[in-house]
């Protein structure tokens, strides 16, 4: 046992060794960067999802993003044009219906994130015999290997997202703040605080499906969460607020991805171990 502890750590040095060796190539450039790409992405979703109490609503979604994953996998191929519309449909539905009748948001959340990994099971049940539908259900839970090969049109589409709601938010951070904090507000006050609240949830669709790829159903809702309450463990203040969960996302995207090479694990399991370690070490910092 010994002997086997001794030459992991061997490993793990020789690679740290030749970790700059490993920026060399293409492919693990476009990861690390489509990987920082996704958590900035998912830090700044984050902060909304916890002031507006819906940090649920990641998770809820990513169960709705696997149950559509599920349903395209047995009848053909994964395929994220096919996920992404369910996973939308279903984030306008929980934001919208809540409020009308006057439900407690995490039941909504609940009954639609349930309803949709029964109905995943039980697809991916009848149709079990298929080949590599267990390949392809593994990687919207956990993630893809498939973020190492990513190509530079991806890339291209996962930076145009994020340049899309890094503008939006700077534009309209006023008014999302106001439909995050208080919706009644908003709407009494008029600017179409019911736009803002379905501009939240698409983004918060379009994020999850996106993310799946780096880290899967199980596990984006960490990229999302994390970053913001460790921000807001340090500071009240709004901007500083997304600015310090940016950092804190993107931060821990890169120690993440470095970690899964030196140690060769899974990319998104390991930058969503590396968020929940900063939140405890944040958190006792605080305290």
């Amino acid at each position: 046992m010994m002997l086997a502890l001794s030459l992991d750590l061997y490993s793990v040095a020789q690679r740290f060794g030749r970790i700059g060796e490993y920026f060399q190539y293409s492919f693990v450039r476009n990861a690390l960067i489509a990987s920082m790409l996704v958590a900035l992405c998912a830090a700044i979703l984050g902060v909304f999802l916890v002031l507006k109490r819906y940090s649920a609503l990641s998770d809820g979604l990513s169960h709705v993003a696997f149950g559509a994953a599920a349903l395209s996998a047995a009848f053909g191929a994964l395929d994220t044009w096919l996920v992404l519309p369910f996973t939308v449909v279903a984030a306008v539905l929980i934001l919208k219906t809540s409020p009308e009748r006057r439900a407690m948001g995490d039941a909504v959340i609940a009954t639609v994130s349930v309803g949709a990994l029964a109905i995943g099971y039980t697809v991916m049940s009848l149709r079990g015999g298929e080949s590599n539908l267990g390949g392809d259900v593994c990687t919207a839970l956990f993630g893809s290997a498939e973020i190492l090969a990513i190509d530079t049109v991806q890339l291209v589409a996962v930076s145009v997202m994020t340049l899309i709601l890094v503008a939006l938010v700077c534009i309209f951070r006023y008014r999302l703040l106001s439909v995050t904090y208080d919706d009644k507000f908003a709407r009494a006050t008029g600017g179409h605080a019911g736009a803002y609240e379905v501009a939240i949830a698409v983004v918060a669709a379009v994020v999850i499906v996106v993310g799946m790829k780096l880290a899967g159903a199980l596990l984006i809702s960490a990229l999302a969460i994390f970053p913001a309450l460790c921000a807001m463990r340090l500071t009240r203040s709004f901007g500083r607020v997304l600015l310090l969960s940016s950092v804190f996302g993107v931060a821990s995207a890169i120690v993440g991805v470095l970690l899964s090479i030196l140690l060769g694990s899974p990319v998104g399991a390991t930058v969503a171990a590396v968020d929940i370690v900063v939140y405890g070490v944040v958190s006792l910092l605080k305290r």
